[in-house]
């Protein structure tokens, strides 16, 4: 298939899939939050911190949102597109906050407390998503998106939690911002070309993501198996390990203005 006609493609897909999400979000009824998410398996006090490896296992995040900051700081650093350096600070800016609000909202697990978990991960998702469309697609594209997918981002998790508070608790929006993502990203990598080399980078960013969900839902049967540490302690470490190999890939890389394999 030639270029062209894969881009065709991937701007149908695109479409197809944003359609689609939407109409299933629209179709459902408002989704609370099931209290039963807080209820971790591994709830051991360590040193006075209260479920001490779910709180401790956010460091890794703090670190390498650390390091992807100070790296773009640095000139010649890392390999990105000027135009939308913005986008890629705010990713990990977004990283270090997760491990902040994961942190907090560990010690003592309820909605409020959930909401500053969440609120970080949507400004890294949607900042990731800005990066794919900008590397791939269009910079303009993605630069002009960048702050509506934001603003979005965060009113999806200030929507939940007021809706929580009124008693009629809605995740609809929340769940459209974190997986619809999730479907146009793979789109945009097999059928657009990127500007950046080393694209596998993404392709390993969503496989360690797809590993995260798996631990976090198997979080008491891994707890049970290995005895000492929880899936869902594992997965603060996979998903941080994630960031950092996109980190190293940014470094390793070459970006231009024109279409690189």
């Amino acid at each position: 298939m030639s270029p062209e006609r894969k881009q065709k493609l991937g701007f149908s897909l695109i479409i197809i899939s944003a359609l689609f999400a939407l109409g299933a979000v629209l179709a459902m009824a408002p989704i609370a939050q099931d209290v039963t998410y807080h209820l971790f398996v591994d709830t051991r006090e360590i040193w006075s911190i209260p479920n001490f490896w779910n709180v401790v296992s956010n460091i890794p995040f703090i670190l390498v949102g650390f390091l992807g900051i100070y790296a773009f700081k640095k000139p010649n650093k890392l390999k990105a597109i000027d135009e939308i350096n913005i986008a890629y600070i705010l990713l990990f800016l977004g990283t270090l906050l997760v491990g902040f609000g994961s942190s907090y909202y560990h010690l003592a697990p309820d909605n409020p407390a959930l909401v500053w978990d969440r609120l970080p991960m949507t400004i890294a998702f949607m900042a990731l998503f800005s990066i794919v469309i900008s590397e791939f697609i269009a910079v303009a594209s993605g630069k002009a998106l960048l702050w509506p997918l934001i603003l979005v981002g965060i009113f999806s998790v200030v929507y939940w939690h007021f809706s929580e508070i009124r008693g009629a608790g809605d995740l609809r929006l929340y769940a459209l911002v974190q997986f619809y993502p999730l479907l146009a990203i793979p789109v945009i990598l097999v059928c657009f070309q990127s500007k950046c080399t080393h694209v596998q980078a993404y392709w390993w960013l969503l496989l360690v993501y797809i590993i995260a969900k798996m631990l976090e839902y198997f979080d008491a049967e891994i707890y049970n198996i290995l005895g000492f540490i929880s899936g869902h302690s594992l997965k603060h470490v996979i998903a941080a390990l994630g960031m950092y190999v996109l980190l190293l890939f940014y470094q390793k890389r070459s970006c231009s203005e024109q279409a690189a394999v």
